[in-house]
């Protein structure tokens, strides 16, 4: 009698994406750390300070008055409510709360997005180096990613010229993020409009704002799309949450703001899925969105401090590694060119930023993403919100690693 195997097919749609690579870079010091090696990261993207207090009772709160049950698909009325109140004080912009959504994390609407609107064939502009979910989200929602690249000397940012010969008439999305991970770049107004002057001409072509960076800008001035182009709300979907402003990667939940039409797909997909994001944490999110929001200067000011002192330690393994001040986000982009060639002490060649980012996880005991995840080689991403200490420890562990590389 034969033996039936088990069908392990995956779908088809499944073969062009790929993991995520700063998951994959956390799970490898997470087993040396369990293994009982050292090591200090710099892979993973949220801030090591706490949720503010007021947060964290507005959840419990919730919890002892009974807010544990499932809520409306989109989110309660009080926390579309408070998303409205927050997209008119911070951005200038007018929505009804049928035009806005609460989901499981901004990561959820970035999906659902493109899985409402993508066909086989469409096309979304991503901008190189961009974060490392765009373009496999592109490829499971059935789209063409279409990377454009823009010079460092630029800030990594998209000119209209770019933009304009980027799109074709498949073009479905422009994914925009300013702040940008990993960069750290950020559009000024009036380079939004620019975008938007050429985006007029193509009224098919839909407009992803991921404004989840929002409050973390240290020069210069945020401004949202849709704020820049008023004109251009109704094609623009405006991304944000609360992982990052107010230390909640936990607790997922984000929301955006759209045309209706837009919202009302995403909510349906929501409902066939996730449903609701979680009660208690949208009481939580009530409490950021709507609380004190003073707690941000100090943040600043310590975030600030932490990247001036990671670009003045980094120095000491230029030019093998070199960066500019990112006026925004909590990473550093460092060019690693200078390193590829060279020897490391057990003899290996470096040859891409992964054998890089491999070598400093292994000699330096830092991990750190190499820029293939994120479009563009050779970079190294460095995310410094982490600990004072911690942090200039893992540089000079970085500057060292780097000094014992030889030239063959």
């Amino acid at each position: 009698m034969s033996v039936l195997s088990l069908d392990t097919r995956l779908a088809s749609r499944l073969s062009a994406a790929r993991p995520s690579a700063t998951g994959a870079v956390a799970e490898a010091a997470r087993l040396m750390v369990a293994q009982g090696r050292a090591v200090i990261s710099l892979a993973e993207g949220e801030l090591d300070f706490d949720t503010p207090a007021h947060i964290r009772q507005a959840a419990v709160a919730g919890i002892m008055d009974g807010h544990t049950r499932y809520t409306n698909v989109a989110g309660t009325p009080q926390l579309r409510a408070a998303i409205v109140r927050k997209f008119v004080r911070d951005n200038a912009l007018h929505y009804n709360e049928s035009e806005v959504i609460a989901a499981t994390g901004a990561k959820q609407i970035l999906f659902n997005a493109l899985l409402a609107t993508v066909n086989d064939g469409d096309e979304a502009i991503v901008v190189a180096p961009y974060w490392v979910s765009y373009s496999e989200m592109v490829r499971i929602a059935g789209g063409t990613p279409v990377v454009v690249t823009p010079a460092a000397e630029d800030g990594f940012k998209l000119t209209p010229d770019a933009l304009a010969a980027a799109i074709t008439p498949r073009t479905r999305w422009l994914m925009l993020n300013s702040p940008c991970n990993p960069s750290g770049s950020l559009y000024a107004a009036d380079e939004l409009r620019g975008l938007a002057d050429v985006l007029r001409a193509h009224p098919r072509v839909l407009v992803m704002s991921d404004d989840i960076y929002e409050k973390i800008v240290f020069e210069g001035e945020f401004c949202s799309f849709a704020q820049a182009a008023p004109d251009m709300k109704a094609r623009t979907l405006t991304v944000n949450g609360v992982s990052k402003a107010y230390a909640m990667t936990g607790w997922r939940l984000g929301y955006a703001g759209g045309p209706r039409w837009l919202v009302k797909a995403l909510e349906m997909l929501q409902s066939q899925s996730t449903s609701n994001p979680s009660s208690v944490s949208q009481a939580a999110a009530i409490a950021a969105l709507d609380g004190p929001q003073d707690f941000l200067e100090d943040w600043m000011a310590r975030l600030r401090w932490r990247r001036d002192l990671a670009v003045d330690l980094l120095a000491g393994a230029a030019p093998l590694l070199t960066m500019r001040t990112p006026p925004a986000a909590f990473y550093l982009y460092a060019d690693c060119s200078g390193t590829l060639g060279m020897r490391t002490p057990s003899g290996d060649i470096i040859e891409s930023d992964l054998d890089l980012a491999r070598y400093l996880l292994e000699e330096a005991g830092v991990a750190v993403v190499p820029g293939t995840a994120f479009g563009l080689a050779p970079y190294l991403r460095f995310a410094y919100a982490v600990s004072d200490d911690r942090l200039r420890m893992a540089c000079e562990q970085i500057v060292r690693a780097c000094c014992r590389l030889s030239r063959p």
